[in-house]
């Protein structure tokens, strides 16, 4: 039994769990298909796939393949591997698995008593690897390199899909396989909307260009944002910039092992409340990046757990007003002891283009 899933058994004092979120699917077995379930006991490791990833799962995992198929249905292999265990207590994702999904195991398996794991599992991926830290400073700086490139391409009379396209294009031809979420691409007045979709809207001089991006290299994501102006930025423009710029660095500066999440949030907030801008800065000053793009735990005013070292945040305030534009901008960091290491590394400053 490796290190990862002793620990899962003895997260909730179960004899056996069931995993079925692809990300803790991949974490735990090395199985990146996301089609499954994991079946997981002292004695039995077993990952239960059908036959269009079987060959995959042989390939990536160390665990027993079994397929499931028309034949041997999915419950049919767990009650088998449930008869050679005969355990009391069974775990299950309850923050992740479908209703419908453990209604169907629920009437069908017997188990004595089902446990709820709650938040466990994914506690597990908190902590990273040096190998995934490596991953995460590879996908930081794939970013870095499509930011780079888009600068050449963002100009009046682009719109915010093509501009949202291009940049994701030259993620994949800098090694990406894909993106992290849906790229945020937006120009003018809406760039006041945290999580705008790109239109066909076209850039146009004086608009602030919000881009929050990123792309998967690995399975691991990256996060980055960076707000830029078409021509030349007025002067409300620079203040709102110099205000986020100002709470970024200075929350930056404070970020380490020890500190709780809002701890952290609060002093990227105070800066932007005392410059007037407190209720136009909505959302948390971040969160945790792995294998999914929003991971534990964050950085906010409700966060109360305590960051350590090798831990993953994204730091990015943001000013939003409505009728005129916003501005946010973004890192991704590793907590350590001392600090943070800061894996993107594309200019700060206010950019005019």
């Amino acid at each position: 039994m490796n290190n990862r899933t002793d620990a899962l058994l003895q997260s909730r004092d179960v004899d056996t769990v069931l995993i079925t979120d692809p990300y803790n699917m991949r974490y735990i077995s090395g199985f990146c298909g996301g089609e499954g379930i994991l079946y997981i006991s002292k004695t039995q490791h077993v990952l239960i796939t059908d036959s269009r990833y079987t060959e995959e799962a042989m390939q990536e995992s160390d665990f027993t393949v079994a397929e499931e198929n028309q034949k041997q249905k999915r419950t049919d292999i767990l009650k088998g591997c449930l008869e050679r265990d005969q355990p009391q207590r069974v775990g299950y994702e309850d923050m992740t698995m479908r209703c419908s999904e453990f209604a169907q195991l629920s009437a069908a398996l017997p188990v004595k008593e089902w446990v709820p794991m709650g938040s466990s599992v994914n506690d597990l991926r908190q902590i990273k690897t040096p190998e995934e830290l490596d991953c995460l400073r590879k996908a930081e700086a794939i970013g870095d390199t499509a930011f780079t490139a888009i600068l050449d391409y963002l100009r009046p009379g682009v719109t915010e899909l093509q501009a949202a396209a291009r940049l994701e294009y030259e993620m994949k031809m800098a090694g990406a396989s894909g993106t992290s979420f849906e790229t945020i691409m937006a120009s003018g007045l809406h760039s006041s909307m945290p999580h705008a979709r790109p239109s066909e809207k076209k850039l146009e001089k004086g608009d602030f260009v919000t881009m929050d991006f990123g792309c998967v290299y690995h399975g691991y994501c990256s996060d980055m944002t960076r707000t830029v102006v078409i021509g030349t930025a007025n002067a409300w423009q620079r203040e709102v910039y110099e205000v986020v710029q100002k709470a970024q660095e200075a929350a930056l500066s404070v970020i380490r092992s020890g500190l709780t999440g809002k701890e952290v949030d609060k002093v990227a907030r105070d800066i932007i409340t005392e410059a007037g801008y407190g209720d136009c800065f909505g959302h948390g000053l971040g969160h945790s990046v792995g294998l999914f793009i929003h991971e534990e735990p964050r950085l906010s005013p409700r966060e109360d757990h305590v960051l350590l070292e090798n831990m993953i945040e994204t730091v990015e305030p943001g000013i939003y007003v409505p009728g005129f534009g916003g501005v946010r901008i973004e890192d991704m960091v590793i907590v350590t002891k001392e600090g943070h290491e800061n894996l993107a590394h594309s200019p700060k400053q206010l950019i005019e283009l």
